[in-house]
């Protein structure tokens, strides 16, 4: 048996969840606790952490399991939350991918730890399961992917601005501003409207662009891979930061286009298969409104050239078509190696593929496309980098320099043209 979050929870419970998205859960928290959650997102690290996971979980687990569900686990036993006032979040798929057994995985620990009274709750589109205390309504929805689009710009802005600043730390402290101010606006209830949402991104645009900068060649690197490890810190051993000390500019494709995928995925299934006439209307309403944010963003970034902006979602899926068909979904699915074709075509030449070890999906659509990749994109320089608990950094690190090597002796350290 497992405890249920019910209605009555709501009230005097703490929610915890893992920080998959350094920038954007700080907002989702946010939208969270407008209807009444209260949510935390854990900020624990180290070893103490991926050693919790390994002895509560299976050891051959995937590395994204063992990071957030040691995480929580390691919340509810330090002593910085009372277990008798706290739930667990998880999101779950529901596709082939082993993200959508951590809840029961979870479950299974919390039981073996004497701690089956703590609920765990399912955060899914697709209705594995029902949750009385915990319903995520259609308003609920839109107001958090709006907060998913303001993380996206402040993270893509952040990755070209910060590599050139002339007064170091600027960039990062132009984040923390918005987030506070945004955080800010969500605990008005403002900042969610259309006018606000563009006049917001407006300004956050300005911001970054009257940081000084010195446009200097540096190696362009984009990172792609499993959705944990490519956004984690955690997961990924701080690889932002090392690409940033290596002198590189960065670029990681947005979140809200793994959402769309998500979404997309729904039309996919019924066009290809056939089934729910009403899961594919939903979807498409919630990919409508991730076009409408897309093309807010996409408009004001126009007002800035030294900006490089992402790809649409329609973009995304003509790149596909010349790798691989879009009915390939598991993990990361036909959108991992779109993204690839994307940040080239961009002039992130040089790729870092984050992938867990253990993950087959992503080993399949990730490090296994690479030579169709190459064959469309011969001045690819593609890097797959495994991430496990038992990897080590230092060889993760040299294999990362040996393709920077590369990319510095081949010419693909382009000199930018922006001004």
């Amino acid at each position: 048996m497992y405890s249920v979050f019910t209605k009555e929870m709501k009230k005097d419970y703490t929610i915890l969840a893992p920080d998959i998205f350094p920038i954007h859960m700080e907002l989702v928290k946010e939208i969270f606790r407008m209807y009444g959650y209260h949510l935390d997102i854990l900020h624990y690290t180290g070893k103490k952490v991926v050693d919790t996971g390994l002895e509560h979980l299976h050891n051959d687990l995937c590395y994204p399991a063992i990071c957030m569900l040691g995480q929580q686990l390691y919340g509810l036993t330090c002593g910085d939350y009372d277990p008798h006032k706290t739930a667990l979040i998880q999101f779950q798929t529901g596709g082939g991918c082993r993200a959508s057994n951590y809840i029961w995985l979870l479950r299974k620990a919390l039981y073996n730890m004497g701690m089956s009274d703590v609920p765990v709750i399912s955060l899914s589109f697709n209705k594995i399961e029902e949750c009385p205390g915990f319903k995520v309504t259609p308003p609920f929805l839109a107001k958090g992917l709006m907060a998913i689009l303001y993380g996206d710009m402040l993270m893509l802005l952040r990755n070209q601005v910060r590599p050139y600043e002339q007064q170091s730390g600027q960039t990062l402290a132009t984040v923390e501003k918005w987030n506070r101010e945004l955080s800010a606006q969500f605990r008005r209830n403002e900042g969610l409207l259309p006018a606000q949402i563009r006049q917001n991104l407006q300004k956050i645009a300005a911001d970054f662009a009257a940081i000084p900068v010195c446009r200097t060649e540096k190696v362009k690197v984009g990172i792609v891979g499993e959705i944990y490890v490519k956004y984690s810190p955690f997961g990924n051993n701080n690889l932002e930061e090392f690409l940033f000390s290596e002198g590189c500019e960065y670029m990681v494709p947005g979140v809200l286009s793994f959402l769309r995928f998500l979404f997309y995925n729904k039309e996919t299934d019924y066009l290809y298969y056939g089934g729910s006439q009403a899961k594919k209307n939903f979807s498409v309403v919630a990919g409508g409104v991730i076009r409408k944010l897309e093309k807010i963003m996409l408009e004001v970034l126009r007002d800035y050239p030294q900006f490089t902006p992402p790809a649409t979602f329609s973009e995304l899926c003509d790149i596909s078509t010349h790798i691989l068909d879009r009915g390939v979904k598991m993990g990361e699915g036909w959108l991992l190696p779109a993204e690839m074709g994307e940040l080239i075509e961009k002039g992130y030449h040089n790729i870092v593929c984050a992938q867990p070890f253990g993950c087959l999906p992503n080993h399949i659509v990730g490090k296994g496309i690479i030579r169709k990749v190459k064959e469309y994109y011969p001045q690819a320089n593609v890097c797959p980098i495994d991430f496990d608990a038992g990897a080590s950094p230092v060889n993760q690190e040299n294999r990362i320099r040996l393709m920077l090597a590369l990319a510095r002796e081949g010419g693909n350290a382009n000199e930018t043209d922006r001004s």
